[in-house]
């Protein structure tokens, strides 16, 4: 990494500290009053106070293993950054199933309330702040690579803005959890049938471009791993020209061009679905610049990183003003080895032929989709069912 991106990080962080060390105090209060508020006991949905303290602090919590959390983390960047999707998503298994969080929460569901939404509050902005770390570190790795199209993800991130305030504030208290959870199953199944599909020879023929310059791009990447000495960075995102109308780029010699008016109109859209489902949204732009925007795998991902950081960025820092509370020595952990997995993801995906990137895309879409309909119209979880 050269150095004005450490400095990009020490400045994301002093921002974080500055945020933490005026809020702290009161936070502390609150975690404390949710505390003294939970009924006292050995049982299910009381606090031992005899206990070692665990998340948050509280007596008796889970404690996750720390080494778990690590190798999850750096799981959880490589998988976004290599597809530009799915992090969120991976990031709240780790925290609600894999650590055991989500069960230990649900036990003061009835006991006490407060508590149990401090504790999902705190998983949910950690898991955002994952993904912001691993959409800085990725979408800089993929600017350097020249595969990002950087227009393409300010226009996106301009009208994802609009859609993450606007669709808490019209859907807010009126949807039932049972039901959203389920609809998001079909929405996933729904992307990843789409996707299974242009991994077909008549998907694939529609894309005769972006096929072009993922050929175009995999045959490069194998004189580089010859010993051949080429410039990628000079094959990469060129912008040719820029009009209201028009936005025109190349990437290994492939022309693409897209009007501005659009991205900003799928950025919105996306945004308002990711809100109404809860998720950050890059399982939805990728779908949407392979598919409508027609770009390979290779640029889609870093497009789609850059705009979830900016999404990540906003809703962070609204968390934060909530008053949502963050177990930081956790998180710091995590975010170590975001960055190890970020940094590794693009440098891997390059060896990865980009139908298998979408593959995996799309046995990641399957196996999310099934296992949110299950939950919402069956009340069952996959993984459960599977091993009986």
């Amino acid at each position: 990494m050269k150095k004005h991106a450490f400095l990009t990080l020490t400045i994301a962080l002093l921002i974080s500290l500055a945020v933490l060390a005026a809020v702290e105090p009161a936070l502390a209060d609150r975690l404390s009053d949710s505390i003294a508020q939970a009924p006292r006991g050995t049982g299910v949905g009381q606090i031992d106070t005899t206990a070692a303290p665990g998340f948050l602090g509280i007596p008796g919590a889970v404690s996750p293993n720390l080494v778990l959390a690590f190798l999850w983390a750096v799981w959880v960047g490589w998988i976004f950054s290599t597809v530009g999707a799915f992090g969120g998503i991976m990031a709240g298994v780790g925290h609600i199933s894999v650590f055991g969080i989500g069960k230990y929460a649900s036990q003061f569901k009835d006991t006490a309330p407060t508590l149990n939404k401090l504790i999902t509050d705190s998983v949910r902005v950690s898991n955002q702040f994952l993904v912001g770390m691993s959409a800085l570190i990725s979408s800089f790795n993929y600017y350097k690579l020249g595969r990002l199209v950087l227009p393409l993800g300010l226009a996106l991130a301009a009208g994802s803005i609009l859609g993450s305030y606007l669709i808490p504030w019209l859907t807010a208290g009126k949807v039932t959890f049972k039901a959203y959870v389920g609809y998001f199953g079909i929405f996933v199944l729904a992307l990843g049938i789409l996707m299974l599909y242009e991994t077909t020879p008549a998907g694939m023929a529609k894309k005769k471009k972006a096929k072009q310059a993922a050929d175009a791009f995999e045959a490069t990447m194998k004189k580089v791993r010859s010993g051949e000495k080429v410039d990628t960075r000079a094959l990469g995102v060129k912008v040719q020209s820029i009009t209201p109308s028009k936005f025109t780029f190349t990437f290994y010699g492939v022309e693409f061009s897209f009007n501005p008016f659009y991205p900003v109109i799928g950025g919105f859209v996306i945004a308002a679905i990711s809100s109404f489902i809860g998720v950050g949204g890059g399982f939805l732009l990728v779908p949407f610049l392979t598919s409508i925007s027609g770009l390979p795998m290779y640029l889609a991902a870093g497009t789609s990183a850059f705009a979830v950081l900016v999404g990540m960025i906003t809703s962070i820092f609204s968390y934060l003003q909530q008053g949502s509370i963050v177990h930081w020595s956790l998180i710091g952990l995590e975010m170590v080895g975001i960055v190890v997995g970020s940094i590794i993801g693009p440098r891997t995906a390059k060896y990865i032929p980009d139908i298998w990137l979408k593959r995996l895309f799309v046995v990641l879409a399957f196996y999310v989709g099934i296992d949110y309909v299950l939950l919402g119209f069956v009340g069952k979880d996959l993984m459960k069912l599977l091993l009986g």
